[in-house]
């Protein structure tokens, strides 16, 4: 008898040890609050441009923090910070399952009163019900969207603002990991529909590009992989099979996550022939008492295997993030292949980790801005080569793009 109640005890002990292990630590999230208040204040680039009133974060902020119960609670709390910012490329290195996603597979935008689905990410889609492009979203989880626009959990934001409702707007059909995410539609038809984008199967990528020949033109789809050193090699044996096409389209919409400017740097230089200059930075540096001083530099890439000569486009779309929105400009500034599609991610300049004191996991600034060549904001580009997203029954990008090479 006594030893099942010895179990007990040390469970039970255990058990209370657990959760006392996880109570949050008030003092310590006050300290995490301030620090990271002070680094964005110091560190963030875009700071001036969003102007967010950082008094209005540190208040609510340190109001919200008696509130908090919970590690995930912790986690919710730095995360809906950075999004007062509404950049996507502010974020944990974590999330917890009533995290915000960081995308949707449609995207909307604002017109004539309406919220309307503009782009459909048609590339890494199996199949959809029903022609998206031009409805428009009436509702999310029965609820008004106008009104789940209003109720997103950040407090200083102008949520009238046309740019920070429209980043409102697709980070609530992004949705919750543990919410569902059931849009009622207005189609184009004005047939009233439901849709629950959760059902939306994507395509399940085993490779990190994929290669075929289309009228002689080689195509060439990086599958989100631009953060693999090995797409490098891969890269290099489908360029191989290429050498005899009249041109080559290298495909990004499918660079969602975007990578590291190693990837960029290994494809583009086998398209040179010389060292060429691809995208600038610009760093402001501060010092206590003192003005800003920028700092500023372009970065270059240099030739290395056989070179392919001829003619090569690029394609990119709103699943284009990061460097794979570097390695589109990059393409362009070096003169060696114009850029077709839509708008791409718009993730503005180029992120570092930043420690908390007192949490396991990061946060991504962005600390230095990057521009096309001729000068353009690399968030602001817009393909010189721009196609509207008119239907989901075929690929108007590559149809394009395919006229060009051969023309």
């Amino acid at each position: 008898m006594k030893k099942p109640f010895l179990i007990l005890v040390i469970l039970f002990t255990f058990s209370i040890g657990f959760s006392q292990s996880k109570t949050v630590e008030k003092d310590r999230i006050i300290e995490d609050l301030n620090e990271i208040i002070q680094n964005l204040s110091r560190y963030y680039i875009y700071l001036e441009e969003k102007n967010v009133d950082l008094n209005c974060i540190k208040t609510h902020y340190q109001k919200r923090i008696d509130t908090l119960k919970t590690e995930e609670d912790t986690v919710l709390f730095f995360e809906y910070l950075l999004d007062e910012f509404y950049d996507n490329h502010l974020t944990l290195t974590t999330h917890r399952n009533s995290s915000f996603r960081l995308f949707a597979p449609i995207y909307t935008v604002f017109e004539n009163g309406k919220w309307i689905i503009s782009q459909v990410w048609q590339t890494n889609i199996e199949k959809l019900p029903y022609n998206l492009i031009d409805a428009e979203i009436i509702k999310i989880n029965d609820i008004d969207f106008q009104i789940a626009i209003e109720n997103f959990p950040t407090c200083c934001q102008d949520k009238k603002n046309k740019e920070v409702r429209e980043w409102i707007a697709n980070k609530t059909l992004a949705g919750r990991y543990n919410n569902k995410r059931v849009i009622t539609l207005r189609l184009s038809d004005l047939r009233i529909v439901k849709l629950d984008l959760d059902l939306i199967k994507l395509k399940n990528h085993t490779k990190l590009l994929t290669s075929k020949i289309m009228k002689d033109v080689g195509v060439i789809r990086i599958n989100n992989s631009l953060g693999n050193d090995n797409l490098v090699t891969e890269f290099d044996k489908e360029l191989g099979k290429l050498l005899d096409t009249k041109g080559i389209i290298i495909d990004l919409r499918n660079t969602v996550f975007g990578g590291d400017s190693y990837e960029a740097r290994g494809i583009m230089s086998r398209f040179i022939n010389e060292p060429k200059p691809y995208q600038k930075h610009s760093f402001i540096a501060t010092s206590p008492n003192n003005p800003n001083i920028e700092r500023s530099w372009v970065e270059y890439v240099t030739p290395r295997l056989e070179t392919y000569k001829k003619p090569i486009l690029i394609l990119v779309g709103r699943w284009t993030g990061s460097m794979g929105e570097g390695l589109a400009i990059g393409f362009e500034g070096m003169k060696r292949g114009p850029v077709v599609g839509t708008k791409m991610r718009r993730l503005a300049g180029e992120v570092y980790d930043f420690s908390f004191k007192h949490q396991r996991y990061k946060y991504k600034i962005a600390t230095t801005k990057l521009f096309h060549l001729n000068g353009t904001l690399r968030e602001d580009y817009i393909p010189t080569h721009y196609i509207k997203q008119t239907t989901t029954q075929r690929d108007e990008i590559l149809e394009k793009a395919i006229k060009l090479i051969i023309k």
